[in-house]
């Protein structure tokens, strides 16, 4: 195992170069005249937006298409192409999560201050956000446009970003604060919501990247596609369970879910399995700030024994994934599939 971690640290710090490759290629982009102002300004905004997180989505192109190559030695072109895909996935994140802070009017990301919050930034980070969409098809041109899968990487984040803008409004409508209606949440919302919001840009994005880059046609890799938006769907239920029954100093956050009015999993399935009379103190408290009402809504959910309801969903989750992976014809598939599965089951962060 040390043997491994070590080889993962080795791909993080190869990863984090490329990062730095990219930025200054971004810093002096021809197309525009930089000022010593405007450079420093996208600089400090990069550095404080895109590396931050945890890289799992950009770190998990280059794992994929290792695995597609089935253990041959990967060239350095191979190695940077990946990581130039993963870091725009990772561009793609800090570019939602830019203009979603200011939506939620949240206060931190990723245990700093958003970005907007930051002084002088304001709102100028919304254009910050624009930018930051801008960067994707400049990297993408500069190192892919001789590719043959060149205009397929295009349509994928172009695609992929509808989608999940698409969920981010479904979301935002339906808990618009005068229609708190707990009635409205359903399974069928939280699963659309679920899989357009996070899914494709989480889960199908990182693989569909490295299948272009194995010259496999995305059109053929459909079951592959239906199988991550499942997994994703399975690893946003554990974020809701976490953000509920947690312990924040192991998940880095506060849960606030039930202040906050979510079409959370943990909800709609209470609304599913309470009496009459657990469901009037479910309507009556949730979305509420106070303490108090929190832990009324917390109440219902260990009367109803929700947390014992959420293990048979992940085990039977786990079980219908494994499954449908192992139907798939290709090896290689099967476990870039596996090895995306292995690293939430039974996650507790």
């Amino acid at each position: 195992m040390a043997n491994q971690n070590g080889a993962n640290s080795d791909l993080r710090t190869k990863f984090l170069e490329v990062y730095s490759v990219l930025k200054s290629e971004l810093l002096n982009d021809p197309a525009f005249e930089w000022t010593d102002n405007s450079r420093q300004w996208v600089e400090r905004m990069l550095d404080y937006n895109v590396p931050g997180g945890k890289l799992n989505r950009g770190l998990s192109v280059i794992d994929s298409y290792k695995l597609l190559k089935e253990g041959k030695e990967l060239t350095e072109e191979e190695i940077f192409l990946a990581s130039a895909l993963g870091w725009c996935i990772e561009w793609l994140q800090a570019y939602f999560l830019v203009l979603d802070d200011i939506m939620d009017n949240s206060h931190t990301r990723r245990g700093q201050p958003c970005w907007f919050r930051v002084e002088k930034v304001g709102m100028i980070a919304a254009n910050d956000g624009i930018i930051l969409r801008n960067h994707i098809p400049r990297i993408l041109r500069k190192h892919f446009r001789d590719k043959p899968y060149y205009v397929d990487l295009l349509d994928l984040f172009n695609e992929v970003e509808f989608q999940t803008a698409s969920g981010q409004m479904i979301d935002l409508i339906t808990t618009i604060e005068g229609e708190k209606d707990l009635s409205k949440y359903s399974l069928s919302l939280h699963r659309r919501i679920v899989q357009y919001k996070t899914a494709y840009y989480s889960f199908y994005i990182p693989v569909a990247c490295a299948l272009l880059m194995a010259n496999e046609n995305l059109d053929k890799h459909i079951d592959v596609k239906n199988i991550l938006i499942d997994m994703g769907i399975y690893f946003q239920v554990q974020d809701d369970y976490l953000d509920c029954f947690g312990e924040p100093e192991k998940i880095g956050k506060i849960g606030t879910d039930i202040e906050d009015f979510k079409c959370s999993w943990l909800v709609v399935k209470a609304l599913e399995l309470c009496n009459e009379e657990q469901k009037k103190i479910l309507f009556e408290h949730y979305g509420k700030d106070d303490p108090a009402d929190v832990a009324k809504i917390k109440a219902v959910y260990n009367d109803i024994n929700l947390q014992g309801v959420y293990e048979e969903f992940e085990n039977k989750s786990y079980e219908k994934l494994t499954s449908s992976i192992e139907a798939h014809p290709s090896k290689a598939v099967q476990a870039v599939l596996k090895s995306f599965l292995g690293k939430i089951y039974r996650r507790q962060k």
